[in-house]
């Protein structure tokens, strides 16, 4: 499943906590393209991610707590 990642509403994001996020729901993603995605998403601009589907539930849940904003592609 394909997620875009829209923006972050949090008025203090956690970087580790979203880098982290990133690498334990996306398939793919190391922590060096995590840091990446991590830094386009926080300057503003969205970032396409694949998840894994087994964990789809909990990956919504995980961007929520960080208040990340995404849609979902497919």
């Amino acid at each position: 499943m394909k997620l875009n990642l829209l923006s972050c509403g949090a008025d203090r994001p956690d970087k580790r906590a979203i880098v982290k996020c990133l690498v334990e729901i996306s398939s793919g993603v190391d922590d060096a393209l995590a840091r990446e995605l991590t830094d386009i998403l926080l300057d503003g601009d969205a970032v396409d991610v694949e998840v894994i589907d087994a964990n789809s539930s909990s990956s919504f849940r995980a961007l929520r707590k960080l208040q990340i904003d995404y849609e979902i592609v497919e």
